[in-house]
């Protein structure tokens, strides 16, 4: 069978079409699995000396998430280097990057057919399609001048994305800083993984508030990825040549805590035998990350509010004024609010910090992207572990994406390393079957892929009446969510007037 006129058109169309980038690329795939019969396709970015599945057909749901470095991968630096069609033999020694995971067909992959395009603009690599039967001999009707068709047609349609990404984000940039030339290179820098309408949400957020130079404070539970996104933010904002400096209030002893904020002279304290510099002065024209920033001490947070107002600070034992340029962003996984009415924050401090609140949100409301970290801490662990493929049973991925994650992303990644060293040491050579029974809450999920109900009691703190509005917010949000953010039919369930509902969220902080 041989690509048709029709096809071919239909692929360009959709170059200029309205859809979006998402939508663009997966009929781009639908057309080509169409026209060439194939089993499976993939369309890559290259960036950063690695591959980025933006767009897959015919693959395991977690092959999204996964990055596949390029000198890692025999076959995609083959792709990387030709510059044209690369046909692969059938009896080719160099390991497939997607050996098992092409679902229902793990058996039929020794031996198959394999194509892979470079997609090329202006003479430089910026993606591959990758295109795999199971039948040796299932291309070999399509003329590699078909072939370069479908490239360049797929080289116009990604280019063309970048160009609009690179077109948005430079406009974004230019709005709060026309005079920032300094072509900073952001490839290398910690990734946000997700698709999922909240987290897309949550990048455009950031990138609103990276390139200026507000404070931003992030909140969320504990595991939901907050210093990630502090990085995102520096590395999107104009201080990313210099440094992001971090500290961990909630790991501050009170009684040096102090000094590594501020620094402090010789002489100072016992013990301080030399001059020091704290944080501040470190994070001098570049950012201060402040990770648990309601565990700081409100002795501390005058402190500190003086520094965000004025820019100025003294070292400990030292009466001179240094002059710091720090931009400030916070992140605790407390109510800020609540502890401000508890007296135990600041209120004129939380308002300095919240002049741009973000809200990192909670595994558990944004299930469909449990898949993609899957298939991103998979192939992680299958690098580290030395491993030539590791991947998840069809039974561990609907495990995963019925369990409710209470230690959200960071009981995610934890809980996949953990099953990942006991499939390796389960396993012959270098291939590795991560199975249900390799996680430890393999019991928490019932046979059916839904969420248990049996769970463990939830752990309050403080005294009755924080307890209590804990409880309260905690059931409120779930009942919440059951009634798809329907707060009318949330009061129903609750049987509530829904004044009171609303009077009751403002004051517990879920509104």
């Amino acid at each position: 069978m041989a690509l048709s006129q029709t096809q071919l058109t239909r692929m360009a169309l959709d170059i200029t079409s309205g859809l979006s980038n998402h939508d663009r690329f997966s009929r781009l795939l639908d057309t080509i699995r169409e026209s060439m019969q194939c089993d499976a396709a993939a369309l890559l970015e290259f960036k950063g000396q690695q591959f980025t599945p933006l767009a897959i057909n015919g693959l395991s749901p977690d092959v999204l998430g996964r990055r596949f470095v390029l000198h890692e991968h025999p076959r995609l630096e083959a792709i990387a280097r030709a510059g044209d069609v690369v046909r692969f033999p059938t009896d080719s020694d160099l390991p497939d990057p997607y050996d098992g995971l092409i679902p229902n067909q793990v058996d039929n992959l020794t031996v198959h057919a394999c194509i892979g395009l470079p997609l090329l603009a202006d003479g430089s690599l910026i993606g591959a399609v990758t295109i795999d039967g199971f039948d040796p001999d299932q291309f070999k009707s399509f003329t590699n001048e078909q072939l370069r068709a479908i490239s360049a047609i797929a080289s116009a349609s990604l280019n063309n994305a970048l160009l609009i990404d690179k077109l948005e984000k430079q406009a974004l940039q230019s709005k709060w800083d026309r005079e920032d030339n300094t072509g900073k290179s952001k490839e290398g820098h910690k990734e946000i993984i997700g698709q999922s309408q909240i987290i897309s949400s949550l990048k455009q957020e950031i990138a609103v508030v990276a390139p200026t130079d507000l404070n931003v404070l992030i909140m969320g539970e504990t595991g939901t990825g907050k210093e990630l996104i502090a990085h995102e933010i520096h590395q999107a904002s104009r201080r990313a040549a210099l440094p992001l400096i971090y500290l961990n209030c909630a790991a501050l002893p009170e009684s040096v805590a102090e000094s590594e904020l501020f620094g402090h002279v010789k002489g100072a304290f016992t013990g301080a035998i030399s001059n020091r510099s704290g944080k501040f002065e470190m994070a001098d024209k570049g950012s201060l990350f402040l990770d648990e920033i309601g565990e700081l001490p409100l002795t501390l947070q005058a402190k500190l509010l003086r520094v965000l107002q004025y820019g100025d600070l003294q070292r400990v034992g030292d009466d001179r004024s240094l002059k710091v340029d720090v931009r400030i962003i916070a992140a605790t996984n407390k109510n800020l609010k609540n502890e401000v009415l508890a007296g135990r924050f600041r209120s004129d401090l939380y308002h300095r910090l919240s002049v741009f609140p973000l809200v990192a949100p909670p595994l558990r409301e944004r299930e469909q992207d449990i898949t993609l970290l899957s298939g991103f801490f998979v192939e992680r662990c299958r690098q580290q572990l030395g491993l030539q493929t590791l991947r998840l049973s069809s039974a561990s991925l609907a495990m995963l994406e019925s369990y409710p994650w209470p230690g959200n992303i960071r009981e995610l990644e934890h809980s996949i390393y953990r099953a990942a060293i006991l499939a390796r040491a389960q396993s012959a050579g270098s291939h590795g079957l991560i199975t249900p029974e390799h996680f430890e809450f393999a019991n928490a999920v019932s046979p059916s892929g839904s969420r248990s109900k049996v769970s463990a009691a939830p752990e309050f703190s403080g005294n009755l009446k924080q307890a209590t509005e804990a409880f309260q917010a905690d059931y409120i949000r779930q009942t919440l969510k059951q009634q798809d953010n329907n707060w009318a039919a949330t009061a129903r369930a609750l049987e509530l007037d829904s004044g009171n509902l609303h009077r009751l969220a403002k004051r517990i902080g879920l509104k």
